[in-house]
């Protein structure tokens, strides 16, 4: 394979190499592949490269730069992996320390994760050393294994950039650069770190971006990291895969959890994927499936990275039959024969639809995805339809669902709670019953206004008693300390003057007992 190149040209602004047109071929060997890697893929069980493979492996071979455009599920991973095991199979000795030959970025831990086991599964027989350089993993893992120099790491940008500028990685001998699902990295807020990291790459390597839609700030990231790129389009941006049936069931909100227990019901949904738009409404789709009987297992950025590779190891294995799951996590499950996508929710960004139900029908097989509409979703819909250029199938009805208490199916909903009957003006809503001693305590400054009209203060009110009635005697609370009032029958308590004071505190004192 030739060097590096030395060149540092980039593309002119605003425009990207024209197209390449290749012929399809029908077997790995004729696209320049070594024996070894046609073998590894043929026991791997790839026979024919894919649209997308066919097109971009004999431009990578040739070290060039590429933009591939090519729809969720057409085999991207496996296009870019393979001429870097090529290039791998033709270097001599091992990576220095604290070096990488290869790194591949992508925007999600769980697509890093299936990246590394189809670069392995392809790698069979060779000697390759690879690391996962992900948040949510022991760091000190990470930058031990890249101490001893690896072919190639497989990172989310973030904790890429740390260890760079930390100094634990150096990719001054980096030689391929793969952006992997490039506009979701870009929708995710790594741009800056991606243009750091190509900056300390250098500009002798080879880059290839893949990406499943191309957008205006996708064209422009490539025409400042790729070398005259040879732009490669295995379908339309954003056209969903062909194999995939594609239908559309208005149910009311509250009526979706009903809906999706009477399509669960059917045995031919053997493994499915339920797509909820928010972490917390992933959680709650899991809850009410494991309430309603069904295994089911959840996926999102809350979850910790054991915890979200039990749940895809689960799904994997037909343990759990059903996996709930958000878009952040959509680009990343690579998990075969997925027979049904469910959408509980449609996706704020149209183009997610298009990742969501490329988790089906995945390398030629076929699959179904479901999409469970309420009424605040129609725009949704409309654009959804717009962006895949094609109108879907609808069921149900949406107003019976809503208005009736009545889902699609025929099962009744809980009956809606009767509205409150309207109260009078004035009317309590809960009366208290009027107290029995009510308008007879008088407050602190009633009190005083009285006491004050008995001193002569306020004649009119001398002989006010409680209501209004007169007053025969004093109050409690204007009697002096020891005064039981006109009733009471015990005399005032007798006091000591000085003289009796002093005379019992001798006889305590010297214990004499004369007395008083």
């Amino acid at each position: 394979m030739p060097g590096p190149r030395s060149g540092t040209s980039r593309a002119p602004p605003g425009r990207l190499r024209a197209t390449e047109r290749h012929n399809l071929t029908n077997s790995f060997s004729e696209l320049g592949l070594s024996a070894q890697l046609v073998s590894a893929l043929s026991a791997a069980g790839f026979d024919t490269p894919t649209a997308i493979q066919a097109k971009s492996i004999p431009a990578q071979l040739e070290r060039r730069d590429i933009m591939g455009i090519a729809q969720t599920g057409s085999g991207k991973t496996a296009a870019f992996c393979l001429p870097i095991l090529a290039g791998l199979a033709q270097l001599n000795g091992v990576a220095r320390p604290m070096t990488t030959r290869a790194l591949i970025l992508a925007p999600t831990r769980e697509l890093a994760v299936q990246i590394d086991e189809v670069l392995r599964k392809l790698a069979s027989g060779m000697k390759l050393s690879t690391v996962l350089v992900l948040g949510g993993m022991s760091r000190g893992a990470q930058v031990q294994k890249i101490a001893r120099g690896v072919d190639v790491v497989i990172a989310t940008p973030g904790r890429l950039k740390d260890l760079v500028d930390d100094g634990k990685l150096r990719l001054n001998e980096t030689r391929w650069l793969v952006l992997d699902e490039a506009d979701r990295m870009l929708d995710m807020g790594f741009i800056n770190a991606i243009r750091a990291v190509a900056a300390a790459i250098g500009p002798k390597r080879q880059t290839v971006m893949f990406s499943a839609t191309m957008a205006p700030e996708i064209a422009k990231l490539a025409q400042s990291l790729l070398n005259e790129p040879v732009r490669i389009e295995a379908n339309p941006p954003s056209q969903t895969v062909g194999t995939i049936e594609q239908r559309v069931i208005l149910a009311g909100s509250k009526a979706k959890r009903g809906v999706l227990n009477e399509l669960l019901a059917d045995a031919a949904l053997e493994r499915v994927i339920i797509f909820s738009r928010t972490k917390h409404g992933a959680d709650r789709v899991a809850k009410n499936l494991a309430i309603d009987g069904h295994e089911a297992a959840a996926i999102h950025g809350n979850k910790s990275q054991n915890a979200r590779q039990a749940a895809l190891k689960g799904f994997a294995s037909g343990s759990v039959r059903i996996l709930v799951a958000t878009d952040i996590a959509a680009r990343g499950i690579d998990v075969p024969n997925i027979t049904h996508v469910i959408n509980y929710e449609l996706p704020d960004d149209a183009e997610n639809y298009v990742h969501r139900i490329g988790r089906t029908a995945r390398n030629g097989a076929s699959g179904h995805a479901i999409t469970l509409v309420d009424g605040t979703e129609r725009s949704k819909l409309r654009d959804v339809e717009r962006l895949i250029r094609k109108t879907l199938p609808v069921s149900g009805d949406l107003a019976l669902a809503n208005e009736t208490g009545v889902k699609p199916g025929g099962a009744e909903l809980r009956p809606a709670r009767a509205p409150q009957q309207r109260r009078n003006e004035g009317e309590r809503a809960n009366p208290q019953r009027k107290q029995a001693n009510a308008g007879r305590h008088f407050s602190g400054a009633k009190k005083a206004a009285i006491m004050d009209g008995r001193k002569g203060n306020n004649p009119a009110r001398e002989n006010a008693g409680p209501g209004g009635a007169p007053a025969t005697a004093a109050g409690w609370w204007e009697r002096p300390t020891g005064d039981a009032g006109p009733n009471g029958a015990r005399p005032p308590k007798a006091r000591w003057d000085r003289k009796q004071k002093q005379a019992g505190k001798a006889r305590r004192s010297d214990g004499g007992r004369a007395s008083a």
